[in-house]
């Protein structure tokens, strides 16, 4: 049996209509052609569709089967049309997020809060990109944008600036280091760093920092969650050196002392990586200018 939606619409609207006539302005066609197709139908199932001596006319019980079949599967060829007519309108799209940074979700958040109430019909995700091979996983179209803050030279890939944020050393108010108007590489030689759990050449204060000094910390622990490194060092359990968004609700709390990185301070430049061929999507320019301007919000704070 040879099944098309048209089959299936023509079941569902002789149902609702209860009457070839209606059904055929329904379907936009005459009652003749609408008649021909019911014939040809039952032809192919070769069982009537109808109980033709009823009125209104009405759905014999091999009719309801393909009934009960147009009921499930034309919501979601609709559905699916409707998702297809969206994304060639622009208004619907995938934006699968790989992070690369431990931090980056103090301001990811308040953005993608942002960016839903604008692109309600976008498929957002979130995966930590510290967890596979983010880079090439956006090359192969596994996800479609990675924060980071190390750009490399990839075909195809553009990195997007966002914005510049500064490393910052945090210890507990008690510390000796409290005396200092900034800290310097060999203020770590007698130190537990407190880091997330990543590779050096990750790490701002040794790529930016004790790394170019060969300093090499008294202790180097490392910590998951932002909250806990917070604790700790404020327990005087260690120092960190986190971004300064990061730290916008705790630098004025009696428990912390907060310092430049050298006399200058540090600078680093986080990134979204792209595919060259996404840049032209409405949704992906205003998730970019969302990134640029959010978290500047949470540097001021």
């Amino acid at each position: 049996m040879h099944l098309e939606l048209r089959h299936l619409r023509t079941m569902k609207a002789i149902h609702d209509a209860g009457g070839l006539a209606r059904a055929a302005e329904v379907l936009h066609i005459t009652q003749s052609a609408l008649s021909h197709q019911v014939k040809g139908l039952e032809e192919q199932a070769g069982v009537e569709l109808f109980v033709r001596r009823s009125k209104p006319l009405r759905l014999s019980a091999a009719g309801m089967k393909l009934l009960r079949l147009a009921e499930r599967v034309l919501p979601e060829v609709d559905a699916v049309a409707d998702e297809f007519e969206a994304l060639r309108a622009g208004r619907a799209g995938r934006l699968h997020i790989a992070i690369e940074c431990h931090a980056c979700f103090d301001w990811l958040f308040p953005v993608l809060e942002a960016f839903r109430r604008d692109w309600p019909e976008v498929d957002i995700d979130i995966r930590p990109g510290l967890a596979f091979n983010a880079l090439p996983a956006l090359a192969r179209e596994e996800v479609d944008l990675v924060i980071s803050s190390d750009p490399e030279k990839i075909a195809g890939i553009t990195f997007n600036p966002l914005f510049d944020y500064s490393p910052t050393f945090i210890a507990a108010s008690t510390s000796p280091l409290a005396a200092k108007p900034y800290v310097t590489a060999e203020d770590f030689a007698d130190q537990t760093l407190i880091t997330y759990p990543i590779d050096r050449t990750r790490s701002d204060v040794f790529s930016l920092l004790l790394g170019p000094a060969r300093v090499e910390p008294k202790a180097h622990r490392q910590v998951e969650l932002t909250a806990v490194i917070l604790l700790l060092v404020a327990a005087g359990r260690g120092v960190a050196v986190l971004p300064d968004w990061v730290l916008r609700e705790v630098k004025y709390q009696p428990d912390y002392i907060t310092r430049p990185v050298t006399e200058k301070g540090l600078r680093k430049r986080l990134y979204a990586a792209t595919r060259d061929e996404d840049l032209g999507e409405g949704y992906m320019a205003d998730f970019l200018r969302l990134a640029r301007t959010e978290p500047v919000k949470l540097q001021r704070a």
